[in-house]
This record gives structure tokens, sequence and C-alpha cells, in this order.
């Protein structure tokens, strides 16, 4: 299912002990477009410290609650690498947090998450801490044979869902709106969709544009250009938030620019996580 950021905002983090905080942002890859980790605001218990934390750590997310109960405690966010938020996360950063906690790392790999589709597949036994002494050291190992193998000094790529909204829409004739939010898969993590806000150029006229169409993203100018044209995205199907996304309209976005849909295609298609 598709979802909207603004809605997964103000989730609860609930570690095995209580509590961790409000999820307030959240941090993509923009290479893949998939949301890597949550940003967290742990309140009084943690002096409001952000934190980060990993969808491959995450369970069975309670929709009804607004809950998302991780396989972590209370004890290991706190002594978790300090990371600032408000920079860019570099690679280096990445291998230390991902590290501390035992997780795999998601990049090099044919899916979103490493060789798979969903986070939770990078996670040690599909969701339960390690059964052994000799799995954790293999863990270990992985990592540190990872770590040397990587380029310490790799361009961060990891951006703010929340820093990009507002952000100028370019066709490929002129400027068209700008981006007021974003649709995220809420199984795979993949950032789907940009709500592209048109009002005034159409007339309130909202649109959904897929991060697959841009043609180039200028972070020093917070603008994203797209390759179509002005007149294509004003005849889009319209867009209301009000209305939760279905295939259908889904559908109808792909079919009015000639284009197939993600969901059909073999590259990175979606599936449907089994309960």
């Amino acid at each position: 299912m598709l979802r909207s950021m603004h809605d997964l905002e103000r989730y609860t983090i609930a570690a095995t002990d209580g509590n961790v905080g409000e999820v307030t942002d959240f941090l993509f890859d923009d290479e893949e477009w998939v949301v890597r980790y949550f940003v967290v605001e742990t309140g009084s218990w943690l002096s409001s410290r952000k934190v980060l934390i990993s969808p491959i750590g995450i369970e069975k997310a309670n929709w009804r609650e607004r809950v998302f109960p991780v396989s972590i405690t209370k004890e290991q966010v706190k002594n978790s690498p300090k990371i600032d938020t408000d920079q860019p996360v570099s690679r280096q950063h990445e291998i230390d947090h991902l590290g501390y906690y035992g997780y795999p790392y998601y990049w090099g790999g044919t899916g979103f998450w490493g060789g798979g589709m969903y986070p939770y597949s990078l996670y040690p036994g599909f969701g339960h801490y390690p059964d052994s002494k000799e799995e954790s050291d293999n863990a270990t190992l992985a990592h540190e044979k990872a770590k040397r193998e990587l380029h310490q000094n790799d361009d961060p790529n990891l951006r703010s869902c929340k820093a990009i909204i507002g952000y100028k829409i370019h066709a490929i004739d002129g400027e068209m709106g700008h981006v007021s939010g974003l649709l995220i898969e809420d199984n795979t993590m993949a950032v789907r969709y940009f709500m592209v806000d048109t009002t005034n150029w159409f007339g309130g006229h909202k649109v959904l544009i897929s991060p697959e169409w841009i043609e180039d993203m200028d972070w020093t100018d917070n603008s994203v250009t797209i390759n179509l044209t002005r007149h294509q995205i004003k005849e889009a199907p319209e867009y209301h938030t009000t209305k939760n996304l279905n295939r259908e309209h889904e559908l109808a976005v792909y079919d009015h620019y000639g284009l197939t849909g993600y969901w059909a295609r073999g590259e990175k298609a979606n599936l449907v996580k089994q309960d």
C-alpha cells in the first residue's frame, strides 16, 4: 500500500522495552529512491536526542495504532552511534550505525534491500536476534569484510524527505508546480511518487510524478526537472489527497504517459509480503 509521508509522521517507534520516540522525518536514498532511515525524536527520556532507526529492524507495523515495533531495546538506542541528523549522513556513518545493530548493508544487491525487496529480509533470521554466538560472530566478520571493500569517502546520497517539500518542478518547457508530498510504499519503503501541486499554473490541479521520470535534481537550486511537457502533466489524472491511491489510478497515470507501471516490470517489481 502507498502511504503519504505526512501520514507516516508521528508514528511511534516501540522498542522491546518501551517507546523510543516519534518519527519526524525520513532519509531516502536519492539513487534508488528508497527510505533508508526514520529520523526519530526521542523526547525527554533521552534529552530529545534525534536518532536514526532503520526499517530493517521493524517488525509488522501496527497501522491502526500508528506504531512501528522494532527488535531493539531502548538501551541499544541510547548507546547507538551519535549522528547529526541535520547534516548529510555519510557512508561511514551508515557503516557504523548498521554495524552497531548487526544489520547487513543494503547496498550492492539487485533489489531495493541488498538482494531482496523488503527491509525485513536483511534482518538476521528474518526478524529475530542471532541464535548463537557463532551467528553473531559471522555477522560481525561480514560487516568487517564489507567495510574493508568499501570506499570510505563515498559521497553521501541520503536526503531528507521534508527538505524536498516545496522543490520547484520544471517540465521540458517550463516550470509547472512544486513538490507538496511523497507517497511511500509501506512494505518496500520505496518512494513511488511526488505529489505535485500545480495551483499557480492549472487552478489547483494535483498530479503524481514518479521519481523514475526525473531528468535532473538540482539540490542547490531546490528544483526537479522532469522529462515531460507541461501539457502532458496538465492533462494527467488528478490526484485527490483525501483518497487512498489504488492500482486503477496508478494504471491510469502510467497509461496517460504511455509507460509501463513499475508493478508490471521484472525490475524491482512490487511484491506483496505474506503474513
